[in-house]
């Protein structure tokens, strides 16, 4: 199983860079950022910091979306970052949750992800694409040029589509039923489109706390340190509940009945542990969601995920203990779970 880190742009840059080189000498193989230009320092330009300061990390956004830039654009700068440091970049793409409210407008439609990925990996791979009547390719690209997209998905027709035109499929949470329905349905839908399932990369990314025992105090501080992350998932379960309704056949319980108590959400704590908007979130989601407890409980629920089909799993690294987190995989989760 690979292992990323994911850590929002903050200033100062300086810090990114360090926690990701401090991951890959733990063993991590990818750096993952959040993309919000309104909220995060801009990640494209921490990326080449990031590349010059290791040697195997392959970083990307999680997510980008194809409303913030042009798509064109989107690919030249994952090309060119390709071009310096060798194909160590991955396209992580969805809809735009905080990226476009926060800018005021609404998140993409799946229409346009898919449009957008097509773009962009063929652009990003040296072929052409067309930019709606104007084909075009980057003519400075070298042969053996590659970008995998990967998309972000919860719903059913996300899900389908992950499976039918993605090059992975991240998942914003680590509960294990929830985990086996969803990378199901990606694969079904590959299978379904003629693809070889194990051609879609399964990403499993959520927050991590490692506590030095299992005694309640440290539980409960574990938990409250990664509750934002139930938030976070909120927002785009709200969007499923909208669309499909509390009930749907379409969309299962275990994700949906949690939000039941949720008033509202301020972008300005997203992703942060002191989110003042997640007082809905119970203690069953967080450990659900989430992997906390001593390296033991993470080592089980690890081998777990990989039991369900997960290349990888991403931790979220955003709480009081991050490096911490980082030396305990490298220590001990990695090597148990890879040994």
């Amino acid at each position: 199983m690979d292992f990323g880190l994911v850590l929002q742009t903050d200033p100062p840059a300086s810090k990114v860079v360090e926690l990701m080189q401090r991951a890959e000498e733990n063993g991590f193989t990818y750096g993952w950022t959040f993309d919000s230009a309104v909220l995060w320092q801009e990640p494209f330009v921490i990326y080449s910091q990031i590349l010059a300061g290791t040697s195997r990390l392959t970083v990307g956004p999680m997510v980008t979306n194809p409303g913030t830039r042009t798509w064109e654009v989107t690919a030249s700068t994952f090309a060119t970052l390709n071009d310096m440091f060798g194909n160590r970049t991955v396209c992580g793409i969805g809809r735009g949750d905080s990226a476009m409210r926060v800018a005021g407008r609404a998140p993409n439609t799946l229409a346009r992800i898919s449009e957008a990925m097509k773009v962009i990996r063929a652009l990003g791979s040296g072929q052409e694409a067309d930019l709606g009547g104007t084909v075009v390719r980057f003519p400075w690209i070298k042969e053996g040029a590659e970008l995998p997209v990967w998309m972000a998905a919860y719903g059913p027709k996300a899900l389908k589509m992950t499976g039918e035109e993605a090059d992975g499929f991240i998942l914003q949470l680590s509960d294990l039923y929830l985990t086996e329905y969803m990378v199901k349905a990606v694969k079904d839908a590959a299978v379904a489109a003629g693809r070889d399932p194990d051609d879609v990369k399964i990403c499993v990314a959520a927050p991590a706390y490692v506590t030095d025992d299992d005694s309640p105090e440290a539980l409960a501080h574990a938990r409250d340190q990664c509750r934002w992350f139930g938030g976070m998932v909120g927002n785009h379960v709200a969007d499923l509940v909208s669309k499909y309704g509390a009930h749907s056949s379409r969309v299962p319980e275990e994700l949906t009945d949690y939000i039941k108590a949720r008033e509202g959400y301020d972008y300005s704590h997203h992703g942060r542990s002191d989110n003042p908007d997640t007082a809905f979130v119970p203690d069953e989601i967080v450990d659900r969601f989430c992997v906390i407890g001593p390296v033991e409980k993470h080592i089980e629920k690890l081998n777990a995920l990989r039991e369900l089909g997960v290349d990888q799993f991403a931790v979220y690294d955003m709480h009081d203990a991050r490096e911490k987190v980082i030396d305990a995989y490298g220590s001990t989760v990695i090597p148990a779970v890879n040994g």
